[in-house]
């Protein structure tokens, strides 16, 4: 792979990890609730299922989905249907300030991997960076150290950031500020949700 290939999807994959959306919901969400350690889980489960899209767009499910389009409805709904239950948990949500001192009690290490995992793996919009953009990189020629290239750029820059990003997300001064607001960032979480929910449904 060329060079200036290579720098050319390090740019996509970085300015598409740095656009806000659902994912960074999730990675504010775990980190505020259970904190960075929390935070870092979310945000490498989210670059695996990055790395499970490169993947399977490298072997051929971009041709497949462009091809059957109720497979990308699928996808697409299920996301929805994601992101209108995470929504429900953080509108009903009762946390209080008190709550998060406690910092494991409020969310659970599992639960931060499962939720970056699944955010990552049913939210459309990578689906559809995967056949408009990342696809174009694919050469089917390409021997297995490329396409190995590919799959670590676009999960590495995507772990790298949101990691950089519950890391200042979690330095104490601006944690404190988050928690001693947990309510409302709770609220604002939910609704952002229904929001992106809204968006991708209709």
């Amino acid at each position: 792979m060329e060079l200036s290939a290579w720098i050319s999807l390090a740019a996509i994959c970085l300015m598409g990890a740095m656009t806000p959306g659902p994912s960074l919901i999730i990675v504010l969400k775990h980190t505020v609730s259970g904190g960075r350690f929390n935070g870092f889980l979310t945000s490498i489960a989210h670059g695996i299922g990055v790395a499970m899209y490169a993947l399977l767009t490298v072997i051929g499910l971009a041709v497949i989905i462009e091809s059957t389009p109720w497979l990308f409805n699928l996808i697409k709904y299920a996301g929805v249907l994601l992101l209108l239950w995470l929504a429900y948990k953080a509108l009903t949500s009762k946390s209080s300030f008190a709550e998060m001192i406690t910092q494991e009690t409020k969310v659970s290490k599992r639960q931060s991997f499962r939720e970056g995992l699944l955010i990552a793996f049913l939210n459309p919009k990578l689906a559809i960076f995967f056949l408009a953009l990342f696809s174009q990189f694919v050469d089917a020629q390409a021997g297995w150290e490329q396409n190995v290239i590919l799959v670590a750029t676009v999960s590495g820059i995507d772990t790298l950031w949101y990691c950089l990003t519950a890391l200042l997300l979690s330095q104490s001064a601006i944690l404190t500020k988050l928690r001693s607001n947990v309510h409302i960032v709770e609220k604002v979480t939910g609704m952002a949700l229904l929001a992106v929910a809204a968006r991708i449904a209709f």
